[in-house]
């Protein structure tokens, strides 16, 4: 996969939220920038266009002008951030809204893929169209085949073209609608229901904070939510850290399974932290708890030394 920047579009009015913060509104206890912007973590530089805020991660701020312009004015607003930066513009250009919470790292991967060639074929989706050089971009479309051209990848130069045709037919960007971005634009799309759901609506938050806690994706959510807040960049196996609270549970005390898992993180890190220390302090924390529980249903003296009636020697 190719470098990438992205540009994040966040200062859109929410009128049917009732004009509340959008970005700030939080599903799974993140604000929904920061679900975005986890998604585009590997891009080489980020452009958020809207009023600095507090984010998860560092980006560059630019607003157009005048604020409230439009998605054109505020996608121009974006690049010109990305070509204020002392590295030269990547080709590619990840462009996304900021109220997509299912988004992932997976999906970013198969649009960049698609657009460079490489493919990605984890993706859980379909692409149509010729992947080849000539391609201008790769949009994102939802379950009903409608296209999210702000869920999309496209060629740095032919976004900026774009964008300066039409401020030259019409003067100007601002208030222009979003269709006229790919009207002109060689495309293909890839169709991801779940990662293109977007938050317009006070039910459609309410849905996604609802389908955050099914059971499928539940754990992952969390654990995800609770390593941004501590500012924990770690990949750790779930199964291992649930297993050993298992064992602890059931072979000490219930009490047992959270204090266990959190001696285990406390001796990863002062082994030097990474996922090899935790393997490691989970598995020497699962063996103690095994042998209480053996000891547990063993008789009483069956770990005794052998007794003997051999009497010492008298003399």
């Amino acid at each position: 996969m190719n470098a990438y920047d992205a540009i994040v579009l966040a200062g859109g009015a929410a009128r049917r939220l009732g004009g509340a913060d959008k970005p700030g509104v939080r599903v799974g206890g993140r604000a929904l920038l920061d679900r975005v912007l986890q998604a585009c973590a590997g891009a080489r530089a980020t452009v958020v266009v809207a009023e600095p805020r507090r984010t998860a991660r560092p980006v560059v701020w630019a607003r157009e002008e005048p604020p409230g312009g439009g998605p054109l004015a505020a996608l121009e607003a974006g690049i010109r951030g990305l070509e204020a930066a002392p590295v030269p513009v990547a080709e590619s250009i990840l462009v996304l809204s900021a109220d997509l919470p299912f988004l992932g790292d997976h999906t970013v991967r198969g649009l960049l893929g698609a657009l460079d060639g490489t493919g990605d074929d984890a993706l859980d989706g379909t692409s149509d169209g010729a992947l080849d050089d000539m391609l201008d971009g790769v949009l994102l479309a939802d379950g009903d085949g409608r296209d999210q051209p702000l869920v999309a990848v496209y060629r740095y130069a032919a976004l900026r073209r774009v964008l300066g045709e039409l401020a030259a037919e019409h003067d100007a960007l601002n208030g222009l609608p979003l269709r006229l971005l790919t009207r002109n634009l060689s495309l293909t799309r890839i169709t991801d229901p779940v990662a293109s759901f977007d938050c317009d609506t006070w039910d459609d938050i309410a849905a996604a904070r609802s389908r955050i806690r099914e059971h499928g994706r539940v754990l992952d959510e969390w654990i995800t939510a609770a390593k941004n807040e501590l500012g924990i960049d770690l990949d750790v196996d779930t199964d291992v850290l649930l297993d050993l609270a298992r064992d602890a549970a059931h072979g000490v005390a219930r009490p047992a399974a959270p204090l266990t898992t959190f001696l285990v993180g406390y001796a990863a890190a002062q082994a030097g932290g990474g996922p090899e220390a935790v393997a490691s302090a989970a598995a020497k924390a699962a063996e103690l708890a095994n042998r209480w529980a053996q000891e547990a249903d063993s008789k009483p003296d069956s770990d005794a030394e052998p007794k003997t009636d051999a009497k010492p020697d008298a003399g």
